[in-house]
């Protein structure tokens, strides 16, 4: 193991002699460290040459100012650069808590970008510190000083190659490998039993095969003890105990100590010497090392050597920039279950491992239960640097009111790049509101395999709070229960979950709110930190004064407690996939009247979490028309986001309803004509799946077609569907069956993403925010929906010239109009041609930073059935 050539050994001792007799050969610390600091630098830039961009990363954690602590630290840091490991200094005040410590090394611990961590010793604090606590806190894996409980018991039972060795130890045996001398069956007396050099040492010398006796302040024989000795490390911390007449002929002798002690000749009025009387011990060893320029080098050369040994372990357990994450791939059954049933029989990590998987501290997650967590705003501003991965946006066709499962093929294709191709991905899709979801569609976001999944314990997580380990139930859910015929508050079944969290409102009932939730909910989807959210907040419009100036939130000082109010509800909620696939729901603004899109700040921090190799899908609302071009319009603008890829999911029932098929009804049985191949009907909708890759393509980037296949769906249909798409122009098409096989049914998907991902883009804007207000309303009816032009009502045109007026006429426009066809009338199906769209009324969504324009088929109301976020509050209550 510490075998040496003979030209190192000339390189690394000095020998020196005198007229009359042979002195003990020097073996220099200095030029030994430098041969290891060579070699480790040599091996870094190896690592650089097969990892671009990867470099071996120390932190040196430091509590206090001591002036011995920062030259030790400075030389530990000067040493790192010239290697080329990536070293930084935390230094924490002297009144930093022994939990302040802790905490920053929890964080060091979790950062995957550090391999070695260093906790200056002493502690140098005003508040009590447990030392052994604070070094026993460091992972075993980075503990370099190798000074953790775990690393001392591997050492001590021969487990060299599993842990690290203390610095110390390890570089005196180093020196010894230097003077050609064999271990193996020596005899070696250690003096000290310290755990940092006199312990170790004892151990390291034992598993190396030499008969090791360990002296200390007991011993009653030390001389003769030093006298046997043909190895002696000594690391006492007294000034020259050792004399050289002790010292057994040609031993070899290395000196720990560092001792100061008085001498006038020198400006300072002291000199170091050793642990050993160096001018005696020359005179009867054959090797011997200095003090200084003996072990005190080669303790930071092997720090060094501790740390990339670490890099080392590293890269063979993971691969820089990808995450060690464990995946679910799921065995379809036949016939499928029920989404329900297939959410239930799945078995999650818990979000915590999930967190950690992705790359995730511990501080910055915030868990809601076992499944559900929300993430804090540090994480990203941690990775503000760290380049982007690949941004996909899933859009769709005008649909039917069943959907055509554009969020499922969203999670399918997640799965597919992250379960099956083993690429860093996220999915990031909107939270569960609109009444669609609840109702016809069912509780699940996404569906069959390519689901967010345990949606009903997370909201119950949400609406009973665990609180000191038990659900905090109102009275008002504990009457619901009794309603439902549960008679226990926790634990409840998943099918009791089921029930509670499942309100199933009639949409028809709910009364109209207003807009102003729709802002918030836009204003919370639209910012990138607290500060820009309080400042959209600010400028929320709720009236015009006689003077016909804006009257905002800020004016009745309200935005501040808004802004407390939203805090929590700024963080995304991290959630996974049946596959492990991790998953952000935040947001739910409507598609309509706001932009429909998951939020920036999720998109933001998984595009930083993914890195650069690695894909975010994420998802827009209804069809390219309507959520694509307020996609790119409205959310783009404000994120500075480019996405990469665009993919448009169409299915045949679709393309037929816009081919003449009757029109399908939530709730009621699809027509037979759905049922029937009929060719010539198909291919006349597809004139409508051809208007929407050009709306797609309107902005420069690739367009793949997505074909979300049914069962009942036939060859003849698929092939038709995907020809027209290519003679539409689509980058590629591409059958998908995720519903029914999870990540593996949209693995072509995800190749063919991968291909587009690799093109040069072209994105544009759609018009330029500085044109007046109406010729953006214009660009938009005309080029998206293919209007003949826009019809604006008195009142809009009042509503405009007060915008203008008040600076509001730079905002980028949001039509809201009706999803179910190109034009604003519902029953129109294809490509509407020669109509006109009527503009009713214009609302200044401000904080949101855009103008709501609505049309005649405008539906403004919140139809959200779930469970209210404000129950359990009463006026009157024993409680305070």
């Amino acid at each position: 193991m510490f075998a040496v050539t003979a030209s190192v050994l000339r390189r690394g001792a000095l020998r020196y002699r005198d007229s009359q007799r042979t002195m003990a050969t020097i073996v220099s610390g200095n030029k030994t460290a430098k041969l290891v600091k060579d070699r480790l630098k040599k091996e870094v830039a190896a690592m650089k040459d097969q990892f671009p961009g990867f470099r071996p990363g120390l932190v040196v954690l430091q509590v206090g100012d001591r002036d011995d602590s920062n030259l030790y630290i400075s030389m530990k840091l000067k040493a790192a650069a010239e290697i080329g490991i990536n070293a930084n200094h935390i230094r924490l005040p002297e009144t930093a808590t022994e939990d302040e410590v802790l905490q920053r090394i929890v964080a060091v611990n979790e950062n995957p970008a550090v391999h070695g961590l260093i906790v200056q010793l002493p502690l140098d604090s005003i508040n009590p510190m447990n030392t052994e606590k604070v070094t026993n806190a460091v992972a075993p894996e980075k503990d370099v000083d190798g000074l953790t409980s775990i690393n001392a018991g591997k050492l001590s039972r021969g487990d060299l190659g599993d842990c690290f060795i203390p610095c110390t130890p390890n570089g005196c045996m180093e020196l010894i490998s230097q003077t050609g001398l064999s271990v193996m069956g020596k005899n070696a007396v250690v003096i000290g039993r310290s755990k940092i050099v006199g312990a170790p040492m004892h151990d390291l010398l034992l598993w190396n095969h030499a008969t090791v006796t360990t002296c200390h302040s007991k011993t009653l024989d030390l001389a003769e003890q030093v006298g046997r000795a043909d190895i002696l490390v000594v690391g006492a911390g007294r000034a020259e105990m050792v004399k050289g007449e002790w010292v057994k002929e040609g031993a070899v002798v290395i000196d720990c100590g560092i001792n100061h002690i008085p001498d006038s000749s020198k400006a300072s009025g002291k000199r170091v010497v050793g642990d050993v009387h160096y001018p005696s011990a020359t005179e009867r060893a054959g090797y011997i090392t200095p003090v200084p320029g003996g072990v005190g080098p080669m303790t930071v050369a092997m720090l060094m050597k501790n740390t990339v040994e670490s890099a080392k372990r590293f890269l063979q357990k993971y691969t820089p920039g990808k995450w060690n994450i464990k995946y679910t791939k799921k065995n379809p059954l036949e016939p499928q279950p029920s989404d329900a049933e297939i959410s239930y029989s799945c078995q999650s990590k818990t979000i915590g491992q999930l967190a950690r998987e992705v790359g995730l501290f511990s501080e910055e997650v915030e868990p809601y239960g076992r499944s559900r967590a929300k993430i804090r705003l540090d994480a990203l501003k941690r990775m503000e640097k760290e380049p982007d991965g690949k941004y996909v946006v899933v859009t769709g066709i005008t649909s039917t009111p069943l959907g055509e499962g554009k969020r499922t093929t969203t999670l399918g294709l997640a799965q597919a790049l992250g379960a099956h191709l083993n690429i860093n991905t996220f999915a990031c899709v909107q939270e569960p509101s609109p009444g669609s979801f609840f109702g016809a569609r069912g509780i699940a976001v996404g569906g069959g395999y390519s689901q967010i999944i345990p949606l009903e314990e997370a909201l119950f997580d949400l609406l009973v709070p665990l609180r000191e380990g038990q659900r905090s139930v109102s009275q008002a859910q504990l009457n619901r229960l009794t309603k439902l015929g549960i008679e226990k508050s926790d634990p409840l079944t998943r099918t009791e979950i089921r029930r509670f969290v499942k309100l199933d409102i009639d949409p028809e009932t709910a009364t109209d709110s207003g807009s102003l939730e729709n802002e918030i909910m836009a204003v919370l989807s639209l910012s990138s930190s607290e500060e820009e959210m309080q400042q959209r907040l600010a400028k929320i419009v709720v009236a015009t004064n006689k003077s016909g100036d804006p009257v905002t939130t800020e004016d009745l000082d309200v935005s501040g407690p808004l802004a407390m109010l939203l805090k929590d509800a700024l963080k995304p909620v991290l959630m996974q996939t049946v596959e492990g696939t991790p998953a952000f729901l935040h947001t739910s603004p409507l598609a309509d009247i706001a932009q429909g899109s998951p939020s920036i700040l999720a998109d933001k921090l998984a595009l930083k979490m993914v890195g650069s190799e690695g894909f975010v899908v994420t998802e827009s609302g209804h069809g390219a028309d309507i959520g694509l071009e307020k996609f790119f319009n409205i959310k783009c603008r404000y994120s500075g986001l480019r996405p990469d890829v665009v993919v448009i999911v169409a299915t045949v029932r679709t393309l037929k309803m816009h081919g003449g098929a009757p029109p399908v009804q939530a709730g009621l049985p699809l027509p037979k004509e759905y049922s029937q191949e009929n060719l010539k009907q198909l291919e006349g909708g597809c004139c409508h799946l051809k208007r929407q890759v050009e709306n797609a393509q309107a902005f420069g980037l690739p367009v793949i077609v997505a074909v979300n296949k049914f069962s009942g769906d036939t060859d003849p249909e698929l092939e038709l569907v995907c020809g027209q798409a290519r003679q539409a122009g689509a980058y590629d098409v591409v059958q998908c069956t995720n519903w029914s096989e999870g990540g593996a049914g949209a693995l072509a998907l995800a190749q063919a993403v991968q291909r587009a991902a690799k093109l040069p883009g072209q994105f544009s804007f759609l018009y330029d925010t500085q044109i007046p207000a109406a010729d953006k309303l214009r660009t938009v009816a005309q080029k998206m929906y293919g209007a003949k032009d826009i019809d604006l009502s008195p009142k809009s045109k009042e509503k405009l010239a007060l915008y203008t007026k008040q600076g509001f006429g730079n905002l980028p426009v949001c039509i809201a109009k009706t999803h179910l066809s190109l034009s604003n009338d519902p029953t129109l199906k294809g490509v509407p041609t020669n109509f006109m769209l009527p503009i009713t009324d214009i609302k200044a969504h401000v904080g949101a930073g855009f103008l709501c324009c609505l049309t005649e088929s405008t539906n403004t109301e919140m139809d959200d059935p779930m469970w209210p976020c404000f129950h359990g509050n009463n006026l009157y209550s024993d409680s305070k």
